[in-house]
């Protein structure tokens, strides 16, 4: 399977790899500045698992899971699936 784009589901911004967020300790945080998609919106420091990320561009707050867009299937491979469940 492709890899996703990742971009902002708001503004549709794409972070670098240089881009960083916080494990925010006003949040119940580490402080741990990383590039939260490395690691699927789980902090390195203290392993605590963000639902939610910031967009650093337009400022707000979306699931992290949908900052992850996948892209479509080739039809033949789920003709292959459909085909494959009938029998």
């Amino acid at each position: 399977m492709s890899e996703p784009e990742i971009y902002c589901p708001l503004c549709t911004w794409r972070p670098a790899g240089s881009s960083r967020w916080r494990c925010s300790s006003m949040m119940g945080g580490c402080d741990t500045v990383w590039n939260t998609f490395w690691t699927g919106g789980v902090c390195p420091g203290c392993s605590y698992r963000w639902e939610i990320t910031i967009c650093l561009a337009c400022k707000k707050f979306s699931p992290h899971e949908n900052w992850y867009h996948w892209p479509p299937r080739p039809i033949d491979e789920i003709e292959r699936q459909l085909e494959a469940e009938r029998s």
